[in-house]
């Protein structure tokens, strides 16, 4: 009986509670894609065209027409409603191929928002080569690294991790909070016999609202990196098989000058 009491007393505490968060708002204003001109949009409302999975495995990233996580029953984990929407999910059980751009891209700005479930980690390459990490720093008192949200990701020589660039501050949201990056992004140079002259660089990483990374050199491809060459151009690629992640308004436009906010 005494059981029984305390299973109808625990439902009804979870009755109470806030259910699966539906959370598809800005908590951070208006993005740049919606007030200013020259971007273009990666990702449709409908399927997954100009992307494709890095490998041969099974591509699981699916559209939704929304995320969902569950506070109580599910911290650790994403779902999605798979229908038309803009947003795509690395599919049911989170973890999947690596996302690739059919394009490829030079000099950018790229804009972009994602969701995490507890505990999860992904990333995104520019030019496949060079990550800005997105992990779930959420809460930690631990000083940042480069492992950290935020951070430009170390490279990976006989070993260990070499370089990378912590980020200037823990700007990182609650797991199933829509958080954002925007990225200025100059590439590689090159000289005319194909040798790089200059490294590629992040002018800057603007995370959350709030300025993380300015003007940091990448030397070379960071860990787990696309297996392609240093070049003029290459593609985005977005990290699928080290967590629950959820991207929306993948946008990007040339580079441009910064403004100063």
């Amino acid at each position: 009986m005494r059981t029984l009491i305390l299973l109808l007393a625990a439902a009804v505490l979870l009755s109470g509670q806030r259910r699966p968060e539906l959370n598809d708002g800005d908590a951070h204003g208006d993005a740049p894609f919606l007030i200013e001109d020259g971007w273009t949009a990666l990702l449709n409302r409908h399927d997954l065209s100009g992307w494709h999975g890095m490998s041969k495995a099974p591509n699981e990233w699916f559209t939704a027409t929304a995320i969902v996580w569950d506070r109580l029953l599910g911290p650790t984990r994403l779902s999605g409603l798979k229908g038309p929407g803009g947003r795509i999910l690395n599919g049911p059980q989170g973890r999947t191929v690596n996302l690739v751009s059919d394009r490829n891209f030079g000099d950018i700005e790229l804009y972009l928002e994602f969701m995490l479930a507890k505990g999860s980690n992904s990333g995104v390459y520019l030019h496949g080569l060079y990550e800005v990490q997105i992990f779930d720093s959420y809460g930690s008192n631990e000083p940042v690294t480069s492992s950290d949200g935020g951070g430009i990701y170390h490279r990976w020589i006989d070993n260990k991790g070499v370089g990378g660039s912590a980020p200037s501050r823990n700007a990182s949201r609650r797991p199933g909070e829509w958080q954002s990056y925007h990225i200025w992004f100059r590439a590689p140079r090159f000289d005319g016999s194909g040798k790089k002259i200059e490294n590629a660089k992040f002018i800057r990483v603007v995370y959350n609202g709030l300025s993380v990374q300015n003007h940091v050199e990448a030397e070379g491809p960071t860990r787990a990196a696309m297996d392609i060459s240093e070049a003029p151009e290459n593609p985005i690629m977005l990290q699928g098989d080290h967590g629950p992640v959820a991207f929306r308004n993948v946008y990007v436009r040339p580079l441009r000058p910064i403004i100063e906010r």
